[in-house]
C-alpha cells in the first residue's frame, strides 16, 4: 500500500453523515491552498459524499480507497 504525502490528517471514524463532511469542510478552511488533507472515515456513504463535496467546492479528490471497513480520502485544498 503506497501512502500519499499529506499535510493534515482527520480521523472521522465512527462519525455518520453529515459529520465527516462538516469536519472536513472545517479542517480545509484552516488549511492553505494546495495543502493535502487525509481523511479516514467509516460511514458507508462516505465515497459518494466526498465525491459530491469535492465537485461542489472545487477541492481536488486525489484518492479514495477502501481498506476493510475504512475509507481513506486525500483531498487537495483549492487555491484561494
Amino acid at each position: 500500500m503506497s501512502t500519499m504525502k499529506f499535510d493534515v490528517e482527520l480521523d472521522a471514524r465512527k462519525l455518520s453523515c453529515p459529520l465527516p463532511i462538516l469536519r472536513t469542510k472545517k479542517m480545509l478552511s484552516q488549511m492553505q491552498g494546495g495543502q493535502v488533507l487525509k481523511v479516514v472515515a467509516t460511514d458507508k456513504k462516505s465515497p459518494d459524499d466526498f465525491t459530491d463535496f469535492c465537485k461542489q467546492t472545487g477541492n481536488d479528490l486525489l484518492s479514495a480507497t477502501q481498506q476493510d471497513d475504512e475509507f481513506v480520502f486525500y483531498l487537495r485544498r483549492r487555491q484561494i
